[in-house]
């Protein structure tokens, strides 16, 4: 079972079958979300009052320390680490677009992508930039 990491103080976000975080819509509306861990699984689970709609940019912070998860390298990204079940280091960014499906997994020399959105985001270049999270 993959575990996952806030990059900014080093919790823990999954818990049992999810990943959770919080998230803020386009109204500044605070909510919680889990996502699923497994990379690709595009399932989402929240709250019936917390609202958002389709294509809007979300914001995604780590529930525990509040930090934002935006990653350095496109502001639709966010980042998060991830330890897979050998106890390997991996950097996962992905989409804040709600419905936007596309999840790039990095171990800083290579990149596995996911999604058929995916292909917005693939300019990135693999290298030592990676390498700081890991």
């Amino acid at each position: 079972m993959n575990d996952f990491i806030c990059p900014k103080c080093k919790g823990h976000l999954r818990v049992g079958d999810n990943i959770i975080f919080k998230v803020k819509n386009d109204n500044k509306e605070n909510g919680l979300i889990l996502l699923s861990p497994q990379i690709g699984n595009y399932t989402s689970v929240k709250h019936p009052s917390f609202k958002y709609r389709r294509g809007e940019l979300m914001d995604f912070y780590c529930p525990l320390c509040s930090k934002s998860l935006i990653s350095d390298i496109h502001k639709n990204l966010a980042l998060v680490l991830m330890k897979d079940e050998e106890g390997k280091s991996f950097v996962v960014y992905f989409s804040q677009i709600a419905g936007e499906h596309s999840t790039f997994e990095v171990d800083g020399e290579s990149l596995r992508a996911a999604g058929e959105d995916a292909v917005l985001y693939t300019y990135f270049k693999i290298g030592d930039k990676f390498k700081k999270y890991l």
